[in-house]
């Protein structure tokens, strides 16, 4: 529906348009006339979803915080799967992942040469030297959010810690180039460039995706993109950055077993760091670590 200038604010603030996006909706509709990739507008969060997607948040960073507190050797990815359980239900969330198309536990756990959706299993004991990806993703009240860390177990080799901290580096450089009115593939180009010059790969095929009020959400984050491509960076919208950094080649394939565990072709490590971040008017926020 075409609002008026004198109309209430499509985005819940109470104010009039012309006072509050009206200005924003111009502009995204000159740069969708020069055939620029715009975002619709129920891809824009508003003030108060926003709010709600922080309360989740919270969540899922102490559900975070909680494992990085127990994990260890000798403790089984089963064991860190019932923790991330019973932390998200008593502070009155859902994990996300549980019954997700199939997904059989609360929170995926890829270890070593694991790229990503990894299933949390009794059997796989963690042991010194390895290093793993915890992600967790919360309902709380019809709200998303999502983030993953990655642990070291005890000491672990020179290459596997450097492997975790370039690819922490990746990240933040991602959400450096995250500006309004900037463009999605700036943050894809400066992972991708930083991952490179430290001699690793990105995977190509798994990315970054929109979040809020379903669990995956256009768009979908490339982080092997080039500068000044894909979606434009309007304020409101948020996606996360998860690049998927390999100490090798890019290659992976999927378990033929249980259809969701990523690994690499080749068989060497691969890291993960995952954070969740709003384009605001002035830059970004980051609401979920």
């Amino acid at each position: 529906m075409k609002l008026s200038p004198n109309d209430v604010c499509w985005c819940g603030s109470g104010r009039k348009y012309k006072k509050c996006h009206m200005a924003m909706d111009e502009k995204m509709a000159l740069l969708h006339d020069r055939h620029l990739q715009v975002p619709p507008r129920e891809l824009l969060k508003t003030p108060a979803q926003i709010e709600g997607m922080k309360e989740s948040a919270k969540v899922n960073m102490a559900v975070l915080d909680a494992v990085a507190e127990k994990i260890g050797a000798g403790m089984s990815t089963e064991d860190i799967d019932q923790l991330v359980y019973e932390t998200t239900t008593k502070m009155g969330g859902i994990p996300a992942p549980l019954n997700y198309e199939g997904f059989p536990k609360s929170v995926c756990t890829s270890v070593n040469e694991e790229v990503c959706h990894g299933i949390p299993d009794a059997s796989v004991i963690l042991k010194e030297g390895d290093i793993i990806n915890v992600d967790v993703s919360t309902i709380v009240d019809g709200y998303f959010s999502d983030s993953s860390r990655m642990f070291c177990i005890g000491e672990v080799s020179e290459d596997k810690r450097r492997l975790v901290e370039v690819t922490r580096e990746c990240v933040q450089k991602g959400l450096e180039q995250v500006q309004p009115w900037g463009f999605l593939g700036d943050v894809g180009a400066a992972v991708n460039e930083h991952a490179k010059k430290n001699g690793y790969s990105v995977v190509r095929e798994i990315g970054g995706h929109g979040i809020g009020l379903q669990f995956h959400e256009d768009p979908w984050v490339s982080f092997v993109a080039k500068k000044g491509t894909g979606m434009v960076l309007v304020p409101g919208l948020v996606f996360t950055i998860e690049p998927m950094v390999n100490m090798g080649r890019h290659g992976i394939y999927c378990d033929e077993d249980n259809g969701w565990t990523i690994y690499t072709r080749d068989g060497k490590p691969s890291a993960q760091w995952e954070i969740m971040v709003q384009v605001t008017e002035t830059g970004h926020e980051v609401l979920c670590w």
